[in-house]
């Protein structure tokens, strides 16, 4: 199925779902994964809806402490994904939280440096408290609205997300 496709069956479609498969649409058109060298080939729209999905993925399996363990940080926490989400979709809040999280991920980045142990790695849930908060915060207060705001978006723009 193609990207346009994918949109076209939104409706019938759980908003996760809906992203998984889109993005994975795009994953697909650039050879399995995101690379500095493919990274040209999605818009800032699409990076930002791939953007959405590792965040969404990683912190309902782990919390940020998880995204940033598995390496997600820069694209997630450091690319333009929160100032999209605030000036070009209207997710202010959600934005707010994410550069709360760059800015705790700043304060405790020689904490992710290195390769950790599960024992060191399970330790950094307790060590770093407000980090882990704030995934709770994100499962507990927006994605539960903010999955299907962005599900709506991508609808109501999809010529910014067709490949």
């Amino acid at each position: 199925m193609n990207c346009k496709e994918i949109i076209d069956r939104a409706g019938t479609m759980e908003p996760q779902d809906f992203i998984v498969a889109l993005t994975d649409c795009y994953l697909e058109s650039i050879g399995g994964r995101l690379t500095q060298e493919n990274m040209g080939r999605l818009t800032t729209d699409q990076h930002t809806l791939l953007a959405y999905r590792y965040m969404l993925e990683e912190v309902m399996e782990g919390g940020f402490i998880q995204l940033i363990q598995n390496g997600y940080a820069g694209y997630v926490l450091e690319g333009p994904f929160a100032q999209v989400l605030k000036k070009e979709w209207g997710m202010k809040e959600l934005a707010k939280l994410i550069y709360d999280v760059r800015h705790e991920y700043h304060v405790n980045r020689e904490r992710f440096e290195g390769d950790l142990s599960d024992e060191e790695f399970m330790a950094l849930y307790e060590e770093l408290e407000k980090l882990n908060e704030m995934g709770d915060d994100f499962l507990d207060e927006y994605q539960e609205e903010a999955t299907p705001a962005v599900k709506e978006f991508v609808v109501k723009n999809e010529s910014k997300f067709i490949l």
